[in-house]
């Protein structure tokens, strides 16, 4: 399988029309078109599983067909991850871009927006950036390896009213069956959008952060140094993965990371600029204060250990609206301008 940071282009680029965009998206397409160097997808880390002691059984694979006598016992590959890179011609982005997403979801955060619109993959693409979207461990594409003895738990599952509430799309219990939301919030909240949506969730285990990071610690291995995009969930991981590989990390961006770094580590992080992103109406929602809070008070550590971290309050930007997922609000391009001028200003971009 080719490395995804090779030099060689394609023998012919890969031109990806803004047309294929319009015809998805609600707004009119003003886009040019993204000349492509080369894409690809491979999978990276996980380890080798021996289970034994486990009945063998016969299954049926197909109705009509001959049952199969399967085996359980024998050694698995379990904790992978997988991941999609595209090149863009010409680059201007100085490393590649990881995008990390965040519990329950998989890399489609960061490819198209509910209501169709490009996602900030395309917008980074469009910028400059050799991106790399990935699926983590037990999400997407990343594969299945369902062993309770070493996922640590059983998975868990959102209801079709779980994200509207808890990503402050609504505000308060009841708000999905009442249909109301937050006052102009950004999230594409009519029904179709609001479902597509929901058929990206994936079940998420709560036990098995260790191999997590592991395959994000063997991504930016692979990879080399790059810029991570974090959202909510895989703060935790950004954090841990430039506190274990800050060689690796040339920039920090989180997007509401649900969680901090270790704090007997924050040394690690004094050479790795970071950014922090909140949206709206974190201060009425029951969990986001306290989950906010931690994070500035961890941003503070950093800074005392020599590090530099900016937090960023879009509301305090006149950028208001914007739910826990930012990078799928209307205005998320806007968003997305704001991180790439804090690149551009640390000369990761030219």
């Amino acid at each position: 399988m080719p490395h995804p940071l090779r030099a060689a282009a394609l023998a012919a680029a890969l031109v990806l029309p803004a047309l294929a965009e319009a015809q998805t998206s609600p707004q009119p397409a003003a886009r040019p078109p993204v000349t492509l160097q080369d894409w690809g997808s491979f999978h990276v880390g996980g380890r080798e599983v021996v289970i034994s002691g486990q009945p063998v059984r016969e299954v049926l694979f197909s109705p009509g067909g001959v049952p199969a006598r399967v085996d359980p016992n024998g050694t698995y590959m379990m904790g992978g991850m997988y991941a999609q890179y595209m090149i863009p011609s010409p680059q201007r982005g100085s490393v590649p871009m990881l995008m990390w997403h965040g519990g329950g979801l998989t890399g489609v955060t960061w490819e198209t927006t509910p209501d169709g619109r490009p996602g900030w993959q395309s917008f980074f693409l469009r910028q400059g950036w050799h991106t790399i979207v990935s699926d983590a461990v037990e999400r997407g594409r990343a594969g299945w390896t369902m062993i309770p003895d070493q996922t640590g738990g059983q998975p868990v599952f959102l209801t079709l009213d779980n994200p509207w509430e808890r990503f402050r799309i609504g505000e308060g219990p009841g708000s999905f069956q009442r249909g109301t939301t937050y006052p102009g919030v950004q999230f594409p909240t009519d029904r179709e959008s609001y479902r597509n949506f929901v058929r990206q969730n994936v079940p998420r285990f709560t036990t098995t952060d260790e191999l997590t990071l592991e395959a994000y610690l063997a991504l930016l291995d692979r990879v080399g140094p790059s810029v991570v995009v974090a959202h909510s969930q895989a703060g935790l991981f950004g954090w841990r993965a430039a506190q274990e590989r800050p060689d690796r990390v040339r920039a920090l961006v989180l997007v509401e990371p649900a969680a901090v770094g270790d704090p007997a580590k924050v040394a690690a992080l004094r050479n790795i600029p970071v950014l922090m992103i909140y949206g709206d109406n974190i201060a009425t929602d029951p969990r986001w204060p306290t989950i906010r809070g931690n994070g500035v008070r961890f941003a503070e550590a950093v800074r005392a250990a020599g590090g530099s971290v900016d937090v960023v309050d879009l509301p305090e930007r006149g950028i208001r609206g914007n739910s826990h997922m930012v990078m799928m609000d209307r205005n998320s391009d806007e968003v997305a301008q704001l991180v790439q001028d804090w690149l551009a200003a640390r000369g990761l971009w030219r």
